[in-house]
């Protein structure tokens, strides 16, 4: 049986979280300590007897009401926890180098057990057992609606307020989650797990596909393929292709985006049940690739399918919950913007804004983004006065949601206003727009 003082290295997964990276960079013990324990099992009292500090001191690091700076408390976390030095600013550590290029010339001395020089008042290994199992969770359907639940709550604020400051808490149910299937459960609870975990590295996906951390991004929409391929949800499966398609044509990279929102359809299609919504969703996100590689007839023909398959929706279709945002006003709205990245500002215009009079006014970040989009197609058509008061609505709901993309796209019309800049309209725009929205370096030029 493993000794549960003796330092052990740390789950391969947890090292390269880019949360964990990023605390350990700015030397955040309290996001360390809490990352630990949430995703590593390694409680506080642990922390306290490996790093040889008090609980009490480790209970203040976690509140926020201690931070630890000096270097000696910093080496004894490094080595107490098998943080590589490195990730802390350190000197690579003795204990990194691999036992065979270890060269032991003679009998080095004996090291006393962290054990023995603990103070007495910390906490027995026992204790540690103790807290692990009165955490533990009885999984059942009950249990499994309850992630569902917080899934969609998750989803809710997300559009109200972006995803930044959520993210910590996703990522942190993801681990937990990941870890619980790890362990025997039946079946149904075990798939579930799976599909919970999938929709959650989902979710992380895309709040930094949001944020425009591409990478990132791209790491957990294949975390999240890879969850849904353990239990064969090819509905799912297409689901994050299209995220993965979306992403692409924000990158530029419009074939790469029609190769994966096709790789999406053919997994819908292969899947038993597939919805008339979910059809509908991937044929726009089609017409979304077809539109940015320039092929009129095809982005037309994408969109004829969209709205033929919507039609098809009967009140009893199973669809999966991931799919319901898929309304009329979001079938409407995306066609008007399949329209206006085609270049076909004319018939964008009037579908967008219909759009914008029927969808939820909570989703702050869904009326910025269109809103803006509005405002593309109006300048695309001339209408200067039109597009800057469009765009100077689309401002106030983007302040109130931490979004770069959304963000990025408003300073993006800023840059499409640079032969009218001196227009009063303009002047008005861009004033509120710094006001509101303060540039990134190199993005907003006087």
């Amino acid at each position: 049986m493993p000794d549960p003082d003796r330092p052990q290295e740390l789950p391969a997964r947890l090292l390269t979280d880019p949360e964990m990276i990023d605390a350990c960079r700015v030397r955040d013990f309290a996001r360390v300590f809490r990352l630990l324990k949430v995703r590593a099992g390694i409680y506080p009292s642990m922390i306290a007897r490996r790093c040889d500090l008090t609980p009490s001191r480790v209970g203040e690091v976690i509140a926020g009401r201690r931070h630890l700076q000096h270097m000696d408390v910093i080496e004894r976390i490094s080595d107490g926890l098998r943080i590589p030095g490195d990730m802390l600013g350190l000197a690579r550590r003795a204990w990194e180098t691999p036992q065979a290029l270890v060269v032991d010339e003679r009998e080095a001395p004996q090291i006393p057990k962290l054990e023995q020089q603990a103070p007495a008042s910390l906490p027995g290994p026992d204790v540690d057992s103790i807290l692990a199992l009165a955490t533990r969770t009885s999984l059942n359907v009950a249990t499994l609606e309850a992630f569902r639940s917080s899934i969609e709550d998750y989803w809710r604020r997300d559009d109200q307020h972006g995803g930044e400051a959520l993210r910590p808490a996703i990522v942190g149910q993801l681990r937990y989650v990941v870890g619980l299937l790890k362990e025997s459960r039946p079946p149904s609870i075990q798939n579930g797990l799976y599909g919970i975990a999938a929709e959650l590295a989902r979710l992380t996906g895309w709040t930094y596909f949001d944020a425009r951390q591409y990478n990132q991004a791209r790491a957990y929409f294949t975390e999240a393929l890879q969850l849904a391929k353990e239990i064969d949800d090819r509905q799912f499966m297409a689901n994050v292709l299209a995220c993965m398609s979306l992403q692409a044509t924000y990158q530029d990279k419009p074939a790469d985006s029609l190769a994966l929102v096709t790789a999406a359809q053919d997994q819908a299609r292969s899947a038993l049940g597939s919805t008339p919504r979910v059809m509908s969703m991937l044929a726009m996100r089609e017409a979304f690739a077809h539109a940015t590689l320039g092929n009129r007839d095809d982005t037309h023909r994408a969109i004829g399918e969209a709205h033929s398959q919507f039609e098809g929706i009967g009140t009893s279709d199973p669809d999966p919950s991931w799919v319901t945002y898929f309304d009329e006003p979001k079938l409407i709205v995306d066609t008007g913007i399949a329209h206006g990245r085609l270049g076909e500002a004319a018939t964008a215009e009037p579908l967008i804004a219909d759009a914008l009079q029927r969808e939820d006014h909570t989703n702050q970040r869904g009326r910025a983004f269109h809103s803006f989009w509005l405002a593309r197609t109006q300048l695309d058509q001339g209408k200067l006065d039109k597009a800057c008061h469009t765009a100077t609505q689309a401002l106030e709901p983007a302040s109130a949601v931490a979004s770069e993309r959304v963000s990025g796209h408003l300073r993006e019309f800023y840059q499409q206003l640079a032969p009218h800049r001196q227009e009063p309209v303009a002047l008005a725009f861009e004033a509120r727009l710094r006001e509101l929205l303060p540039p990134v370096s190199g993005s907003l030029h006087p």
